[in-house]
């Protein structure tokens, strides 16, 4: 297993329809570094230090998963897992309708 990569994914929403799955350390820093500059915060700057310091291998990889949960939870941006699979599958089939 690479040592990167979460032990389970993270389902967050970017945009009203889109969500996107945030699979490991690299996911994560570049959904932090992408997020809007006026909507950063401390929790915000917490789990970008936490991803990196994983990277680095100051922190376990678990610390930065939590801290990108937490993160997500906080932006109000998180995803119920089983509801992105069935979209995430519902787009890979082309059908684009998920059903529940």
């Amino acid at each position: 297993m690479n040592a990167e990569v979460f032990s389970s994914p993270i389902f967050v929403r970017r945009a009203t329809v889109i969500v996107q799955e945030i699979a490991g350390l690299a996911d994560a820093i570049d959904f932090l570094d992408e997020w809007p500059e006026d909507r950063r915060d401390l929790i915000h700057q917490t789990a970008l230090r936490a991803c990196f310091d994983a990277h680095d291998g100051h922190k376990p990889i678990g610390a930065a998963h939590n801290a990108f949960l937490g993160f997500a939870k906080r932006a109000g941006i998180l995803e119920d897992p089983n509801s992105a699979m069935q979209w995430v599958a519902a787009c890979k089939s082309g059908s684009g309708k998920v059903q529940v």
